[in-house]
């Protein structure tokens, strides 16, 4: 453990530790995009996804080392018990940190596929990154707005048609769909500026969530309704970890059934999108409400560990 070095000599040790287990992995995924791209066999593809995805595993678990490495943290995972790396999940999550990402990637690694992003199809063109994750079978999305198709009409349906042909090798491979449904991280900043109806969330965005579900709901098993809090640390988690200060991170998930009422047109059909958003809020304030009780269950389980330490050293 080395979270008693001075920040100033941990933060840059940790933070090159991070750099340098991306790096490595990153460097499989990469050189497995290219062979993926020189040899446009779908055998040899299919071939390749195990390895490729073992290096993805790789860096979720050495990440989760470094945690470990730099702080005196408590995992604490709740609700996962029953979830299986061979079915097909859709993960909604609320946004605190960067550190979220690890933390899912984690989970992951231990209960489920591999959390993929959906990505805009114009990451495809940018150097590395994009082959990385077309290397990875990340599904790059194609949407256009509704004032597009209302010039357009012909194109009407093409996008989630375009959507669905990049997540082939979904209807193969178990896979997860991460979605972070507030589409960025809180700060107080952000929460105010929102006038957001919740304590510990920013409102909800229900666009993106449809059209998964508009594109892929068949295949999903479950929904993963899945809340992250680092009771301890509010603010500037990421930072935090990087000195050594992270002391408990909790994720709580949530099976939800997919029902035909959760799959439509959010962006034709009115009635739908209504609904829709509706239920989403529903979802946004019992998970708030949740937030609230894992918080005080802390500082009550916080009490009683001082108070029993306290005991302890009379």
């Amino acid at each position: 453990m080395l979270s008693g070095l001075p920040s100033f000599i941990l933060m840059p040790f940790a933070f090159i530790l991070f750099c340098f287990n991306l790096a490595f992995s990153g460097t499989f995924v990469f050189l497995g995009g290219l062979l993926k791209f020189l040899i446009p066999i779908k055998a040899f593809h299919h071939m390749l996804y195990r390895p490729m995805h073992t290096f993805y595993r790789l860096w979720a678990y050495n990440n989760t080392l470094i945690i470990k490495l730099v702080n005196p943290v408590q995992w604490e995972v709740i609700g996962a018990e029953h979830l299986s790396k061979d079915a097909w999940y859709l993960m909604l999550a609320n946004h605190q940190s960067w550190l979220d990402i690890l933390v899912i990637a984690e989970l992951a690694r231990q209960h489920t596929p591999e959390p993929k992003f959906f990505l805009k199809e114009s990451l495809k063109k940018v150097p590395f990154l994009g082959m990385a994750c077309w290397a990875l079978d990340m599904p790059f999305m194609k949407r256009y707005s509704k004032a597009f198709i209302e010039k357009h009409p012909h194109l009407k349906g093409q996008d989630i048609e375009t959507t669905k042909r990049s997540c082939q090798s979904f209807q193969s491979n178990p896979t997860s769909i991460i979605n972070f449904v507030e589409g960025t991280r809180i700060t107080k900043t952000k929460h105010q500026t929102q006038q957001s109806p919740f304590n510990y969330l920013l409102k909800p965005k229900a666009g993106g969530i449809a059209f998964t579900l508009a594109t892929l709901g068949e295949h999903f098993d479950k929904i993963l309704n899945v809340t992250l809090i680092y009771p301890d640390n509010r603010g500037h988690i990421m930072k935090d970890m990087l000195k050594g200060r992270l002391t408990k991170i909790v994720v709580h998930v949530e099976q939800i059934e997919v029902t035909d009422a959760l799959i439509g047109d959010y962006f034709a059909d009115e009635a739908f999108k209504d609904n829709f958003q509706l239920w989403l809020n529903e979802q946004w304030q019992a998970k708030d409400a949740l937030i609230q009780q894992l918080y005080h269950q802390n500082a009550q389980e916080s009490v009683v560990n001082s108070q029993l330490n306290q005991h302890g050293s009379v």
